[in-house]
């Protein structure tokens, strides 16, 4: 496993758009010279003109040292609108999940409300596919669409090659990156490096589904930390400080350090897509010397009510 915090890409890279059952390729395409990429999951609802979708890619293109990233991006559809609406885009990889992955449950097309059966189904889902790609040996950051990506991540991560598996967000931080058990971890944003053990993690975690109806994946994930199954399968986890990584959970203090803001603690779309609009003109104003107050996030703290 190599170093990453280097993605680069020329100007003219190759863009293409991957269906059918030939996920190899897409990430091929993907992948840096370390193997490494970017992945993200879609559904119909998430790919709407003017939706998250939309706000993901230009925080991509407009943030500080992050367009070089976008040709290392594979969004990954969940349905055949949310796959045509990426493709449609221009400029970005898009792979659409072959039936055999959807294992013919439900449509998903539609908003999925936060804790919803469908919403539930869908971050399952996307487990699956998650250790699929380190099966291959690809490692990979996982963002979530409503992560707006202000600046290149990979420096702030400060990644130990060969000393540490996962790094990864979480709701409000501690202070203690390595009080994962304390720290409550969200899986909106992580990085994963493709180990034999970290492949193991995402099969005991996709497998702890049939033991956990009407929990989430990252509920799921936070009770298998205090099972010390990490400890058990030896994957070393660090959090990420929400000083970089930052969310509607807690906001940094210093807008001049964020490299993402996670529209966390926000139950609708719609709430989510009004406040990231708020936060990415906000990001606008920022400069090498200004201080930035974010602004409130209040349709997310109305979606609530």
């Amino acid at each position: 496993v190599g170093t990453y915090y280097v993605l680069w890409s020329p100007a003219d890279a190759d863009v293409r758009a991957y269906g059918g059952d030939d996920l190899e390729a897409a990430l091929r395409g993907a992948a840096d010279a370390n193997r490494t990429l970017i992945l993200s999951v879609l559904n119909k609802a998430y790919a709407e003109e003017d939706g998250l979708l939309d706000l993901f890619v230009r925080s991509l293109r407009e943030g500080e040292g992050t367009a070089q990233l976008v040709s290392h991006v594979l969004l990954v559809a969940m349905d055949r609108p949310a796959y045509r609406r990426c493709v449609s885009l221009g400029g970005v990889r898009c792979y659409r999940l072959p039936a055999a992955s959807r294992n013919g449950t439900q449509d998903l097309s539609s908003e999925q409300l936060y804790m919803s059966d469908g919403f539930i189904r869908m971050m399952w889902r996307r487990i699956r596919l998650l250790g699929d790609v380190l099966k291959h040996g690809y490692s990979f950051i996982f963002t979530d669409l409503d992560v707006m990506w202000l600046r290149n991540p990979f420096p702030s991560l400060k990644y130990r090659t060969g000393e540490e598996d996962l790094l990864i967000s979480c709701d409000k931080f501690n202070g203690r990156p390595q009080d994962y058990l304390s720290n409550e971890l969200n899986t909106g944003f992580f990085f994963v490096a493709a180990y034999n053990r970290t492949a193991a993690l995402f099969d005991e975690w996709h497998a702890a589904r049939g033991e956990s109806a009407g929990m989430k994946e990252q509920d799921v994930l936070n009770r298998m930390k205090r099972r010390h199954t990490f400890r058990r399968l030896g994957v070393t986890v660090r959090v990420l400080d929400t000083a970089r990584f930052s969310g509607f959970c807690q906001d940094s203090r210093d807008a001049r350090q964020v490299a993402t803001v996670h529209a966390n603690c926000c139950r609708t779309m719609r709430a989510k897509i009004a406040d990231l609009r708020a936060v990415l003109r906000a990001a606008r104003r920022l400069n090498g010397t200004a201080r930035l107050r974010w602004p409130p996030h209040s349709e997310c703290a109305k979606s609530w009510r």
